[in-house]
This record gives structure tokens, C-alpha cells and sequence, in this order.
């Protein structure tokens, strides 16, 4: 016959061998989340005015977008004279940069006709075109930035890095 004090201990024993079991059960629930760095928008804008402030100081008048990881915009500045068109291509030049994970210009002379991956062009929302640059921190892409309304890509892309550049002791990890 069992005392109370013998079915306390194989209680205790089932118990802790139940645990012990339990624990790779949890670290492959754990598995299946990820964890993300996201900017938050005083960053996003940050970033945006520092780029528009870097175009506006070399005399031209663009509208930047910064969007998170996933493309969805965070902040949209537009200087005054910057044009209707300079709204969405500065948008889809940083959701194409955020997608693909690199710059629109390195995009824009992989796309080109003739080269394997040409069909990129033809998808909605993609502008393979200098102004858009993907934003990192600790190797991981945390959004994008894009610029659009200087003359040409390489100009756009010179003030999206001044836009990078403002933020970088801000999202380093």
C-alpha cells in the first residue's frame, strides 16, 4: 500500500519528467514566430527630411517616401514645387527597393532588355530607376527609402543616401 508521502514523490517525479518533455516542444513553438525591427515614424521622418533637405540644397525639388520592410509607406514629404508625378514614383521607388533588397539603380541595369531578369520591369509598382535604396540595420532590411523629382536617378539616389545617412546612429544596433 502506498503512503500519502510515496504518492507525493511519484506526483513530483511525473511532474518534472512532464517539464522536462515539454521543453523542445516549446523552444519549436518558440521557432515558429519571428521577430522584427521596425523604424519608428520620428526615424521614417527623420530620414525623409534629411533627404529633402539635401535635394533643396543642391536646387532640386523632389518628394521622398520612406516605407518599413514590408513597402508600406511611413512618411511622404513633397517640397513645394516638387511635381504630381514625383507622389507615387518616390513611393514605388522605395516599395520596389524594400521588395528586391537593393538599390532601384542596381535594379535598373539588371533589368534591362535582353538580361535574364528583364520581366521584372513589367510588374505593377516597380521602378527600375536610381532614387530608391533599401535601409539596414545589424544586415537585416528595416525599410526604404525613395526620391524622385532630380534630374536623373543618380541624383535622386545621392539624396536618399544623405536621407540613410541622417539615421544611421539611430537605428544601429
Amino acid at each position: 500500500m502506498k503512503t500519502n508521502r510515496n504518492l507525493l514523490r511519484e506526483w513530483i517525479a511525473a511532474a518534472t519528467l512532464a517539464l522536462i518533455a515539454a521543453q523542445p516542444l516549446q523552444a519549436m513553438a518558440a521557432d515558429g514566430l519571428v521577430t522584427v525591427r521596425q523604424m519608428t515614424p520620428e526615424v521614417a521622418y527623420k530620414a525623409a527630411r534629411a533627404a529633402l533637405e539635401s535635394c533643396r540644397a543642391k536646387g532640386y525639388s523632389v518628394g521622398v517616401a520612406v516605407v518599413d520592410r514590408a513597402g508600406v509607406a511611413q512618411v511622404f514629404l513633397r517640397d513645394r514645387f516638387g511635381g504630381a508625378h514625383t507622389v507615387s514614383t518616390a513611393i514605388n521607388k522605395a516599395w520596389t527597393s524594400a521588395s528586391f533588397r537593393q538599390s532601384t539603380l542596381a535594379l535598373a541595369v539588371e533589368t534591362q532588355p535582353g538580361k535574364p531578369m528583364s520581366g521584372i520591369r513589367a510588374l505593377p509598382r516597380v521602378i527600375a530607376a536610381g532614387g530608391g535604396l533599401p535601409i539596414e540595420a545589424a544586415g537585416a532590411v528595416v525599410g526604404a527609402i525613395g526620391v524622385s523629382g532630380a534630374p536623373g536617378g543618380e541624383a535622386d539616389e545621392a539624396c536618399a543616401k544623405a536621407g540613410i545617412e541622417a539615421i544611421l546612429a539611430d537605428i544601429e544596433l
